[in-house]
This record gives C-alpha cells, structure tokens and sequence, in this order.
C-alpha cells in the first residue's frame, strides 16, 4: 500500500475520492489526468487494495470507483468545508436518501434535507424498520422532489447512481455508489445499506461546517 501511495498522481486520485466516488471519466476531470494514465495508477491502487469498484445501478456501462474506508485508517482529510445545508437524494426518496438525512442529524449541525429525482408517496417499511432499530424515525409520508428541496447554494449528495447520471452536474455535487436496498428487499439489504451510508457520514461530517463555525 505505500509503494502503491508513493507517487503524487495517485495521492491525488485518493484525495478526489475522500469524500465521493467518482467514474473514471469523473476522475479525470477532477485529477486533470489523461485516460490511460489514469487507469495505471486506478490498476495499481485496485492491487493494492486502496480502492475498489462498482457496477452503475443506472448505466450499466459505467462504473464508480471507490475508497476502500478499512484500507486508510490514518488518511489525512481535506480542509473542512462550510455549506449551508446538505441535501441527500435518491431516485424515489423512499430508503437511502431519507436515512442519509436522518444519519447526518446525529452528526453534523450542518442542516440536512432529503429528496428524490421521481419521489414516490411513501418511505419504503423497510427503512422505517432499519432506523427505527437504530433508533432513528422515519416519518413515512416525507418525499419530497428534488425540485421542491434543492436551493444554488445546497450542497447535493447523491446517494443513489440512477439520480447521479440524471441530475445535472454542478460545483456542489458528491456522489456516493450505495446499492439500492429495495430491489432486494430484504433486512440484511437495508442494514448493509444503513452501514454504508453511516460510515460515509461519519467520515465525511467532520469536514463541514456552517458558515457561523467559520467566522
């Protein structure tokens, strides 16, 4: 792993995906790196097990690269960050958007908000369940569309790949590949979603701040 983080390309690479997953194509915006550059240094962070990659839920042709969260225990953060409000969303705003928002409430005192792209009229029963044994609540009749939610100065996180690919792009946009638990419906698919969602909060709260924590 340090042979693997002993060039300042790849340090790079890693720092982009502190906070968000990202494409290659991503990636190389965000790195300002050619293609078959990039993917020697994303062979040689895979090998190492620095990073790993996911199938698009949305596009199948695409894929997300990761930060392995057990690989980098020391890795030092970015500066933090003050927004005004953070708004997770997902496709229908019935699972993992609602318990982003409900997660980040018992970590930040940044302002949270939760919305979907094609919002259905409830919370699915099973994110009802997962937060409700972790101690959280759901209300279930809380969707809401992204149109109704998101204001300029929001910073938005997509936690679903179908909302990512649809939204369009933007300074203050993350994204985070968390696989949909509906779509097995079972309770070991919401907890693995729950955790998911939990350890990229619990990494990524300490960076933001409100604007008064600032000044």
């Amino acid at each position: 792993m340090h042979a693997a983080l002993g060039d300042p390309a790849r340090l790079r690479i890693v720092d982009a995906l502190t906070v968000a997953d990202a494409s290659p194509q991503e990636l190389e915006r965000l790195v300002g790196m050619p293609s078959n550059q990039l993917a020697h240094h994303l062979k040689s962070l895979t090998d190492a097990g620095v990073v790993t990659r996911s199938r698009s839920e949305g596009d199948r042709r695409r894929t997300y690269v990761r930060l392995v969260p057990e690989a980098m225990p020391g890795l030092q953060v970015p500066p933090r960050v003050a927004v005004t409000r953070v708004v997770f969303v997902c496709t229908r705003n019935t699972a993992r958007s609602q318990l982003a928002a409900a997660l980040w409430h018992e970590h930040s005192a940044v302002p949270a908000a939760s919305a979907g792209t094609s919002p259905a009229t409830r919370v699915h029963p099973g994110a009802v369940a997962v937060a409700r044994r972790h101690g959280l609540r759901l209300p279930p009749g809380s969707t809401a569309h992204v149109s109704d939610v998101v204001d300029a100065d929001d910073l938005v996180i997509a936690v679903c790949d179908n909302a990512h690919e649809s939204m369009a792009s933007g300074a203050r946009r993350w994204h985070w590949s968390v696989p949909d638990p509906v779509a097995k419906d079972t309770d070991d698919a919401f907890e693995d979603a729950f955790a998911d969602i939990s350890q990229r909060i619990s990494q990524v709260a300490p960076l933001l701040v409100t604007a008064s924590e600032t000044s």
